[in-house]
């Protein structure tokens, strides 16, 4: 039985199958992406998307969709799916579509009177190539299958339109032909298994359009290039397999390819395996090392979120090996930072008040997974120069003041992970002394006095602890108000706002709270902020509460960080409720992880979403697929479980 499988009766129906994407990876920053219906609803899909790194760091779409054609007697039926303005569909395959089900590789089945056609799509790893694999089940009279691509040779941000400048010339490979529209692309190449018949005869699909980018505010529509098509009988039993890639392959390999490819093909049969394989396509091979990626599609290799999103994508499910190996890349960019050397990695932002703290969290997490010395040994000392860096105040942004605490300035530019800006300001300028960031600092601080212990460095111990000390005095004076913790303080101001950020005071392995403390802040954040899908991020007690992530770019640019839910917080939720309620709280917790599963069929098929409404029904949004909610919500799976073993 699939578990990620779709019948007849969604798969007509338009409005609720069209808004289900699927996503693939290909460990080199590339993907293929539509919906389960394959019909496009943003400039973002595409069978395949790659870099072109002649013209910038940027993703491209190289092909956007391929029509089939099944032909019986001259009669012609094609199962594609494409949106045009007014809602009108054209044309209209999903009315032949039977089933589909993406435990591993995506797959269709298509029934067209007598014919019934399954498709598989894929995306090797490893290698900017999709493979479509044809296969005629049934059929009781010849049957022709036709293949129609989309080209459009763009950036995944913009969109393509008819012009002059497009080189509609080609050139023939074995079974197949070779494109290239622009200047400064690679060449698209797109060849099938067996021979066929490709008719040239260029033309434009005008005014296609994408529900979804009209849903955010940008533009909607697309024109997109076909130069023809291939031709080919085929013959029940028999599979047709269609590669576009951006070099050409031996006709015999390409049905091989499909096969090999296909047998490596994680299967996803829980909740917990799909998440796993989620978790696995964010990682990045470059040149220079492994990345993880922030999110798909848009994101990029930004290092709070690299180092949030890392434990739970690696340590949590059972990956050591390929944490060490992103974070010689973490480490590197954060050498790089302290030492005022040369960028030598794709890492951004580490420069923001918090990631140097992110980085150390991300160390201990390893050290829980693995050894404490083994911590110690690969990344102690990294860990005190980082401590030594912002204690001599060589930070730019962030200074530590007598009273033990961290001042950051997020008035001009965003300080912490709610970093949404408008007219290059932040929306939420969360400025001083910031609760995360001096939770954290208090947490690293212990965290380092028992690294400088294991290194033989006592008196640096020792100063470290004292240090936190004065620290963990002046956090409970500065931000408990009596009730639950401020959210930043800035002079004589202190913003009361109850915001999911005072979580991590109870959640961090080290807290500078009591046990009473701590219950109260819980409880405030388990009455105000949490939901079935997480913790919102703002209290609906708030006059400026928003919960609904709706509108154009700027409304929801102010809605973003001012009510809907981030699910990555539920793993620290989950740490700090089972230390306050310890085995009594599990059944709890098991039943927050368990409303996440229904999410996995709801928006991109077996994978989570960035954000979600902070009122029922929880409607998702942002990323198709993001880092940090699939890898917190492994992590947090993993901390119940090892609660429950202990």
């Amino acid at each position: 039985m699939n578990y990620l499988k779709f019948d007849k009766l969604l798969l007509t129906n338009l409005e609720k199958s069209r808004s289900k994407e699927v996503l693939r990876t290909n460990s080199l920053g590339g993907y293929s992406s539509t919906t389960i219906i394959n019909c496009n609803t943003r400039k973002y899909h595409g069978l395949l998307v790659a870099p072109a790194p002649a013209l910038d760091n940027d993703n491209h779409v190289f092909i956007a969709a391929c029509d089939e054609t099944i032909i019986q007697h001259g009669a012609e039926f094609n199962l594609a799916v494409r949106e045009y303005q007014g809602n009108y569909f054209s044309p209209r395959g999903h009315k032949y579509i039977r089933e589909f089900h993406a435990d591993g590789v995506a797959t269709t089945i298509y029934r067209v009177g007598g014919v019934i056609l399954k498709k598989e799509r894929l995306l090797v790893q490893e290698e900017n190539r999709v493979l479509l694999s044809y296969e005629l089940l049934e059929a009781h009279s010849p049957t022709t299958l036709r293949l129609k691509p989309f080209l459009a040779f763009r950036s995944v941000h913009a969109l393509t339109h008819e012009n002059p400048h497009i080189n509609t010339g080609y050139s023939e490979v074995q079974n197949g032909v070779s494109f290239c529209l622009y200047e400064g692309y690679p060449s698209l190449v797109m060849q099938t298994n067996r021979q066929n018949k490709f008719v040239s005869h260029n033309d434009w699909y005008r005014d296609i359009e994408y529900y979804k980018e009209q849903e955010r505010g940008y533009e909607c529509r697309e024109d997109l290039f076909v130069p023809g098509y291939f031709e080919m009988p085929i013959k029940r039993g028999e599979v047709i397999v269609f590669s576009a890639g951006l070099s050409p392959l031996p006709a015999i390999q390409i049905k091989r390819l499909f096969d090999a490819e296909k047998a490596r093909t994680e299967v996803r049969s829980d909740f917990f395996s799909c998440l796993k394989v989620a978790a696995r396509q964010f990682y990045v091979t470059q040149k220079d090392g492994y990345y993880l990626l922030a999110g798909y599609p848009w994101f990029q290799y930004r290092a709070r979120d690299a180092f949030i999103a890392l434990p739970g994508a690696t340590l949590a499910i059972g990956d050591v090996d390929m944490f060490e190996k992103m974070m010689l890349i973490g480490s590197r960019a954060v050498d790089d930072f302290i030492t005022a050397s040369p960028k030598s990695t794709r890492l951004k932002e580490v420069s923001a008040p918090d990631v140097l703290l992110w980085y150390i969290w991300a160390i201990q997490q390893y050290a829980l997974a693995t050894t404490f010395a083994q911590a110690a040994q690969n990344y102690g000392q990294q860990i005190l120069d980082v401590l030594a860096f912002i204690k001599k105040q060589q930070h730019p942004n962030l200074f530590m003041h007598r009273n033990g605490l961290l001042y950051t300035n997020g008035t001009q530019k965003p300080a912490t992970w709610m970093n949404a800006i408008e007219d290059d300001r932040p929306i939420t300028p969360r400025t001083g002394y910031i609760v995360e960031i001096n939770a954290l600092w208090y947490n690293v601080l212990k965290f380092g006095a028992s690294i400088a212990e294991a290194l033989g460095q006592n008196n640096q111990a020792a100063l470290l602890d004292y240090q936190a000390g004065g620290a963990a005095q002046s956090f409970v004076e500065y931000f408990w108000n009596g009730a639950y913790l401020y959210d930043f303080i800035d002079g004589d101001y202190r913003n009361p706002e109850v915001r999911p950020n005072m979580i991590f005071a109870i959640s961090l392995p080290y807290s500078p709270l009591n046990k009473t403390q701590q219950k109260a802040t819980l409880d405030i954040i388990t009455r105000e902020l949490l939901t079935i899908k997480g913790l919102r991020t703002l209290s609906p007690k708030s006059s400026m509460y928003r919960p609904n992530y709706v509108g154009g770019v700027s409304e929801r640019n102010h809605n973003y960080h001012n009510g809907p839910v981030w699910p990555w917080t539920t793993a620290a939720f989950i740490e700090a409720y089972l230390r306050i309620y310890k085995t009594s709280g599990i059944s709890f917790v098991n039943r927050l992880l368990a409303g996440f599963e229904s999410e996995l069929t709801e928006l991109t098929v077996g994978t989570l979403s960035e954000i979600y409404d902070g009122n029922p029904p929880f409607k998702g949004h942002g990323a198709m697929s993001y880092a940090m909610t699939v890898a917190e919500l492994l992590r947090a799976i993993h901390i119940s479980k090892h609660f429950v073993e202990q």
